[in-house]
């Protein structure tokens, strides 16, 4: 799930002469029926229906604290932070899952660790000093040499070759389509990436930027909300941008940081990929970003010394009532029991229709959960041949959303197997059939469908590959349709002072930096 923001008018032209004229490799061997290790696992979607049922028996164990954060994912885990930096130590964590980090978990067979959700974490803008302070703290961040330019941990950012294209039967650097297109495509791409930096810069009158990360910082003005309540491809279409190349990169862009294509996410999303991020922070790493074998889990676990002793995973949240404080109730999974949890006040870090149904209340607002597909395959290392995969291999024309190579950190000499992970969401209008239809599954047919993607770019991939780990993430990320980003300021209000709501899907755009300042952000209002 890759973020944009750095392409530009400039890199283009740089690069548009570009184009590796390495053909694929193949390897002919015997064709035999092939059987490999199958295995599908997933979000624990099983125990979260059951909020439906609430068949729950009654609770038999009473726990009081201070401060109660439903949802270990990254938002439940900024404010665990913000509580503790701010000398409060009395909260609890409950989480579902059986771990915290929410989509910014990980699983790790012998050869190596991979991502089973989100997998980078782009530079951020210099603007953003929390996450630079987050940064530093992690020590991913090290301090400026005398010049002022930051100092980064190397061995946790991208390696060359960063990421590559299959286009027209050949791989060539970059994701932007160069090799062949035409004087008219090449027009565009440089037309569209201009307006790009112009919008990147471009501020209100109380010195806001139109396209802000945290999206809270950006403008309120007319002018961008407008921008929220078009879909991204009618804006395209009335800015006469035609170009199968360009529409094709501005599709897969936004599918790949918010599920859903041009078709479906809001002009301002669409507009936020490119200008949201300002590279404004390093001159030197502006076109990396950090990542690890194990994807966003390892930011996750970062958290971990703020939580110590106070979170128990397995736990499912089913009923909260306000009385003098706030009484929760939540199903042990693991010992099969229900605690009674008092709280002065209670934070739901929590989507939001998980909300309503906890609330028994209808929560205000539009939110769209696309369902996501990860398939985690390793191969025999001969696999790729003398070519270089690159840490990010993208196919063009595809259904899916590529795939990366997770040991692309690897410095050793000797290498085993290779594992990388393909990604695929459901782009669709109707995001709730799509999740019912990726439940449905099997093994078999989730095979073909990632197979007959990567075939495209890999035809005898199969001779190659040992298994194969399907993980089915059916709310995966919430998606930025019109009338999302400013529209739901409603559901983000506490209800009687008492319980407070952080989560990505309240900026409208699920990445590391919105949930990690969802959390910040009511924390804070708990707090105060």
């Amino acid at each position: 799930m890759k973020s944009g923001g750095k392409y530009s008018r400039k890199d283009f032209l740089k690069t548009i002469f570009w184009g590796s004229v390495m053909l694929p490799f193949l390897q002919y061997c015997e064709k035999k029926g092939k059987s490999w290790l199958l295995k599908i696992t997933g979000t624990n979607h099983v125990l979260g229906h059951r909020l439906w049922a609430k068949d729950f028996p009654k609770p038999t164990e009473e726990i009081h604290t201070k401060f109660l954060i439903v949802g270990g994912g990254i938002s439940g885990l900024s404010a665990c932070r913000f509580l503790s930096q701010h000398n409060e130590s009395d909260y609890q964590l409950l989480e579902m899952e059986n771990h915290t980090g929410g989509n910014s978990s990980n699983g790790q067979n012998k050869f190596s660790k991979f991502p089973l959700g989100a997998h980078y974490l782009p530079l951020p803008s210099k603007e953003n000093e929390e996450i630079i302070d987050f940064l530093k703290e992690s020590k991913i961040y090290q301090g400026d040499d005398d010049n002022g330019e930051p100092i980064l941990d190397e061995y946790q950012m991208t390696f060359p070759q960063q990421e590559r294209l299959f286009f027209k039967n050949a791989w060539q650097n970059d994701v932007v389509p160069q090799k062949g297109i035409s004087k008219q495509s090449q027009k565009e791409f440089e037309r569209f990436f201009s307006m790009m930096d112009g919008f990147r810069d471009r501020k209100d009158s109380s010195g806001r930027y139109y396209f802000a990360i945290p999206v809270g910082d950006s403008s309120k003005e007319d002018e961008a909300q407008q921008l929220d309540k078009i879909v991204f491809k009618d804006w395209l279409s009335q800015h006469n941008f035609t170009s199968e190349e360009l529409l094709w990169l501005l599709d897969y862009s936004c599918r790949d940081d918010y599920g859903l294509g041009i078709k479906y996410v809001s002009a301002w999303a669409g507009i936020h990929y490119f200008a949201g991020r300002k590279n404004n922070w390093s001159k030197k790493y502006k076109d990396q970003v950090f990542t690890w074998p194990e994807g966003n889990a390892r930011l996750a676990s970062h958290f971990s010394r703020y939580i110590e002793g106070k979170s128990l995973t397995g736990h499912l949240v089913f009923e909260t009532k306000i009385t003098e404080k706030v009484e929760v109730l939540s199903f042990d999974n693991i010992q099969k029991k229900t605690k009674k949890i008092v709280a002065d006040k209670v934070l739901f870090a929590t989507p939001q229709f998980v909300n309503e149904r906890i609330l028994n209340k209808k929560r205000t607002g539009n939110f769209n959960y696309v369902p996501w597909l990860l398939t985690t395959i390793t191969l025999k290392n001969e696999f790729g041949g003398d070519e270089e995969l690159a840490w990010d291999n993208v196919i063009y024309g595809s259904d899916g959303l590529g795939y990366i190579y997770d040991q692309h950190q690897n410095v050793e000499q000797i290498m085993g197997e290779k594992v990388i992970t393909y990604y695929k969401s459901f782009s669709t209008a109707n995001c709730k059939k799509a999740r019912k239809d990726l439940y449905a599954l099997q093994e078999n047919q989730l095979k073909k469908i990632v197979l007959d993607d990567l075939k495209k770019a890999h035809p005898l991939i199969e001779d190659f590959i040992l298994d194969m780990q399907f993980h089915k993430i059916g709310h995966a990320m919430i998606a930025p349709v019109p009338n999302q980003v400013f529209g739901n300021s409603e559901a983000k209000q506490p209800i009687d002072g008492k319980i407070f709501f952080a989560h990505s899907d309240l900026s409208g755009i699920s990445i590391f930096e919105e949930a990690f300042y969802q959390g910040i952000r009511a924390a804070k209002e708990m707090v105060n």
